[in-house]
């Protein structure tokens, strides 16, 4: 499932390229992908000059001239700028621009498409709910966020209404990074624990997003990540020698979900 990484770097690369464009026709192919009938959909957005692209946690924020698109793409797919002769066999949706460039959207599982009117954005109810970027997350905000909370650290991070854009692929080393054990009640950790916290989210996050995300996800021309699986530092590698202390990484049970750690730099 493509994370803060993959989608921020994705909006990033879809500003730079789609801005400006205006869409002149789209096909549905899925029409559950969308918050509303298809026909209402397209008459919404053809015509529609692309002002910016922006990002909150896995969601990608299109601004348009007649409204917002918000595309997620959910357990995973693809967001391609493509032509007529390079058009791939799926996708899902399909924006056609005046200049005959294409946007090809392909959900592996699902995804949304949603259409919002330009002063509606905050109404809408799965963005609006989102808490705030990982990476614009200072130390301070996100003491603020923890303060009374006693949920475990895994789950509160995971939690996409408290801070958006961490998923299950990053936070493995994010708690590593911070000493954390993923069972840590919230309520035990001291400032400087949440200090480390905060640097910790950064220095999982950037690096992958600095190479364009994950090795097995593909960026808009059709190029997978350079961030490669050998630079994880714990996340799947059940067995291995932990890079700091050379202990062996452990897969454990957290919940609905499974963690990796090191049993002695996470205590």
């Amino acid at each position: 499932m493509p994370e803060l990484p993959e989608i921020a770097s994705r909006a990033c690369q879809m500003d730079a390229e789609l801005t400006g464009k205006t869409i002149a026709k789209i096909k549905v192919i899925q029409p559950k992908s969308l918050n509303i009938p298809v026909e209402q959909f397209t008459n919404a957005l053809t015509g529609a000059r692309i002002e910016r692209v922006s990002y909150r946690g896995k969601w990608i924020e299109v601004e348009t001239s007649q409204g917002w698109l918000l595309l997620s793409l959910g357990m995973g797919g693809e967001i391609l700028l493509v032509t007529r002769n390079t058009l791939p066999p799926k996708y899902r949706l399909l924006f056609e621009f005046s200049d005959d460039s294409l946007l090809s959207i392909n959900f592996w599982w699902f995804g949304y498409a949603h259409y919002v009117p330009s002063d509606q954005l905050a109404s809408h109810k799965m963005t609006s709910q989102l808490g705030p970027n990982a990476l614009d997350l200072s130390a301070a905000g996100l003491k603020a966020l923890l303060h009374g909370q006693r949920k475990g650290i895994k789950t509160f991070l995971l939690d996409q209404s408290k801070i958006a854009g961490i998923g299950n692929a990053y936070i493995h080393d994010i708690l590593f990074l911070a000493g954390l054990h993923p069972l840590r009640p919230i309520h035990t950790l001291s400032d400087a624990e949440i200090d480390g916290l905060a640097k910790a989210i950064h220095d999982g996050l950037q690096p992958a997003l600095e190479k364009g995300g994950a090795f097995y996800e593909a960026d808009l021309y059709g190029q997978k990540g350079g961030f490669q699986f050998d630079e994880i530092l714990v996340g799947y590698r059940e067995g291995q020698a932990c890079p700091h202390c050379g202990a062996t990484i452990q897969k454990i049970k957290t919940g609905s979900t499974s963690s990796f750690i090191c049993p002695n730099c996470q205590k």
